[in-house]
């Protein structure tokens, strides 16, 4: 094998085993800045020895091994060694640990500690996205830059303090329970969701569909569903996020044009997706994800759209805006009105979200708007709504289709 194909394999391995690398180390210097940086080390070794002694059988064994050997130097060098040794509960000896861990189940309780860790609510929600994304996703800056249309020196001083902020707070690398627990769940939930989102219907940028950004979301939604079974909202989340994916590459045209629900060919939907998502809503609850995956499973339900039941998705919506209170869901919610009870019952509840400060700026709710204006035959007020849209998005791709519909309704 080339020193090249080598360097190819290393840092393909280390793609996939990062984060159980990074969660392994964590467990022994409770420190994820730290840990990182002695992941890093290990695949700097790699890339050094492997050229000449050849890659492993057990590659990702190795890495974890050589890291584990640094930080327990690294800890044996401290003038605290004893402190913390006891703090990790002397579960360190002197002779070289194991390629990997005698009981395989240690792998997955450490990353699910790294996953609560990167999503601790002591940080903003960017930079526990960043932090997510860097760690358990394996991405690197600039993809997390590019995901995210922003510049790498930016994300680089997120991941930077996000990582200061867990040791000055003394965030314990761990598992929560109780009422603790609730708590960071959601927070981890949430970035995995907001991740998707963002590359579902990007915010702004030229494309509306970042296909590789909600891949990442959904490895990391099947990751914490096979780490926590017993969780229903897990199983929701990740629902949800198998429902979303399967209709991705019908959401645009060859040109990279949005593509309207009711415009997709559904014989395109990915079924192993639908299938995988049936699975989880299954074994999901009743909370705000599982009744999302509800909703999206109405839609893979129906052959044709003219199939869709869209009172069930109006009384899921009712329910969904009860657990959680917002006008974006009740803007959702008067969509799915529309399709049961005629555009006219949906304008009445579309306009009593006029007023709303959250919405002044959501360009989705004037889109609404002109849609149903448009299905009362109202044209010039559609239009100038279809406008009002347009100059409200920040996303190349559906500025196009909203200006599009507003010159269709010119005449």
């Amino acid at each position: 094998m080339t020193a090249a194909n080598t360097a190819q394999a290393v840092e393909a391995v280390f793609r996939i085993e990062s984060a159980r690398i990074i969660a392994g180390v964590a467990r022994i210097v409770r420190d994820v800045g730290i840990a990182e940086e002695i992941a890093q080390d290990a695949l700097v070794a790699a890339l050094e020895q492997w050229p000449h002694s050849g890659v492993p059988d057990r590659p990702g064994a190795w890495l974890m091994t050589t890291a584990k050997h640094r930080a327990i130097d690294l800890v044996r060098r401290k003038e605290t060694y004893a402190r913390k040794l006891a703090e990790v509960g002397r579960t360190l000896e002197d002779t070289a640990p194991p390629p990997e861990p005698a009981n395989p189940q240690d792998i997955d309780d450490d990353l699910l500690r790294l996953v609560f860790t990167a999503c601790h609510p002591v940080l903003a929600t960017e930079a526990r996205i960043a932090l997510t994304l860097r760690l358990v996703g394996g991405l690197t800056t600039q993809e997390i830059a590019r995901a995210f249309l922003t510049t790498e020196p930016t994300v680089a001083q997120r991941i930077v303090r996000a990582k200061r902020a867990l040791a000055k707070a003394a965030v314990p690398f761990e598992v929560p329970y109780g009422a603790d627990r609730e708590e960071r769940l959601a927070s981890v939930l949430e970035v995995i969701y907001l991740v998707f989102n963002e590359g579902y219907s990007a915010t702004a940028g030229d494309d509306l569909v970042r296909p590789a950004l909600c891949e990442d979301a959904l490895r990391l939604a099947r990751v914490l569903a096979g780490l926590m079974p017993k969780e229903p909202e897990v199983h929701g989340l990740a629902a949800l996020l198998e429902f979303q994916a399967s209709r991705i590459a019908t959401r645009t045209g060859p040109d990279g044009e949005p593509v309207l629900l009711a415009d997709q060919n559904r014989a395109k939907w990915n079924r192993l997706l639908i299938r995988r998502g049936v699975e989880a809503l299954h074994r999901a609850g009743t909370g705000p994800y599982s009744l999302q995956a509800a909703i999206a499973g109405c839609h893979a339900d129906a052959v044709r759209y003219e199939d869709t039941d869209w009172r069930t998705i109006a009384a899921l919506y009712a329910r969904l805006v009860v657990l959680v209170p917002s006008p974006v869901v009740e803007l959702n919610r008067a969509v799915a009105v529309s399709m049961a009870d005629g555009p006219a019952a949906a304008l009445v509840l579309v306009d009593a979200l006029a007023a709303e400060p959250a919405l002044r700026a959501y360009h989705l709710l004037p889109s609404v708007r002109g849609d149903l204006l448009e299905r009362l035959g109202r044209r010039a007020e559609a239009r100038a709504e279809f406008e009002r849209a347009a100059s409200l998005t920040r996303n190349a791709s559906e500025q196009a289709l909203l200006r599009r519909r507003a010159a269709r309704l010119a005449g």
